[in-house]
């Protein structure tokens, strides 16, 4: 076995992760930018996702440039462009959700390396990009999804809030909070938004936009530690049904036949991190059937019609697969990260969502 891989016993061994790594690492294009795919768009995003998983899956010097891509996108408010093809603008909007996962990517690599010089190289765009994300927070605690850009110019904020996006936000913020702590600057302002934005992920999500019919919608509020304990339980059994198809993994989308490999890993680490690890075992192994010759994998599979769609091999469904085993297996550091026990929980106060609970001042988080 090689070392220092992650591997999990009777699905994936050490060497099928290692190849999986180098799978994304032979899409990743001269500039470090990893896209969708071949020929396909990059957002920074599931270019952070890729680059964490770069590194635990050993290719570490493939991570470093993925990182030192995004320095050089980063625009001067903190934010990056939503689209970028072959180095190219596609979409200049700025995506809330996607320019706060550097955080993310940047406390994966503490964890795993404790290179304090890697976090100071990056701190400040990481402090960039998050004061732009709050700065868009809405009055219920929910974070606007996205903001248009004219000719470089910042446009028209799309003052709604999605729970996926929210939910990973909340996951940056508390990342966020860690390495500033770390770099011995701390940002209440940051603490102050996380904890607006955790209880409006427990209780006000009719608020949000509604994106009911995709799990991501279902699980990610787990995924990003938002939701833990009694109330995360019930949330997964609240729609396990809807979207987990026995043997194949869970739908992108509850209306369509289509399970896909990503959103299912990422519900394997949803369950992990809140104690249910045989089901997310089993999961884990019933998306296998999506791995590919070379370590890669399919988007995707439409079980009607047995056949795997879109045709196409994404680092992102890849990247989710190894950060999943890393976490089932605990190989690194790294595998913390969706659990989030390294992570700070926030209090609720200052809420100005006029529920009965936004008088309470300094409250500890509910579970």
């Amino acid at each position: 076995m090689l070392p220092d891989l992650p591997a999990v016993p009777g699905v994936l061994s050490a060497h099928e992760i290692a190849a999986t790594a180098a799978s994304i690492a032979a899409m990743q294009e001269p500039s470090g930018a990893i896209p969708w795919t071949t020929g396909e768009h990059t957002d920074v995003w599931n270019h952070v996702e890729a680059a964490m998983a770069l590194l635990v899956g050993g290719q570490a010097e493939a991570s470093d440039r993925a990182y030192e891509w995004a320095l050089e996108l980063q625009r001067p408010d903190g934010s990056w462009p939503m689209k970028i093809v072959a180095g190219e603008v596609e979409d200049a909007s700025g995506e809330t959700n996607m320019s706060a996962y550097l955080a993310v990517g940047v406390w994966h690599n503490w964890l795993v390396r404790q290179d304090l010089q890697f976090v100071r190289r990056f701190w400040p765009a990481v402090r960039r990009a998050l004061d732009w994300v709050v700065s868009l927070q809405l009055p219920f605690g929910g974070i606007a999804w996205s903001r248009e850009y004219h000719d470089g110019v910042p446009g028209r904020v799309n003052a709604d809030a999605l729970v996926a996006g929210s939910s990973s936000i909340h996951q940056a913020l508390a990342a966020g909070v860690a390495l500033a702590d770390l770099m011995g600057e701390p940002q209440p302002g940051w603490e102050l938004a996380g904890g607006r934005l955790a209880h409006a992920l427990r209780e006000h999500r009719d608020d949000f936009l509604d994106k009911s019919r995709y799990s991501m919608d279902w699980y990610y509020p787990i995924l990003g530690g938002a939701v833990r304990g009694p109330a995360a339980a019930r949330l997964v059994e609240d729609r396990w049904d809807t979207f987990v198809v026995p043997d194949l993994g869970i739908l992108c989308v509850s209306t369509n036949p289509w399970v896909t490999g990503a959103e299912t890993c990422e519900l394997v680490m949803a369950l992990d991190a809140i104690g249910q690890r045989e089901r997310a075992t089993r999961l884990f192994a019933d998306m296998q059937h999506l791995r590919s010759d070379q370590g890669r994998y399919w988007t995707g599979y439409v079980y009607p019609d047995e056949v795997n769609w879109p045709a196409e091999h994404t680092t992102y469904t890849a990247a989710a697969v190894i950060l999943a085993a890393d976490q089932l297996s605990g190989a690194t550091p790294g595998s913390d990260i969706m659990r989030g026990t390294s992570l700070p929980d926030f209090s609720e106060i200052a809420l100005e969502c006029g529920c009965g609970s936004a008088n309470s001042l300094g409250r500890a988080r509910v579970t």
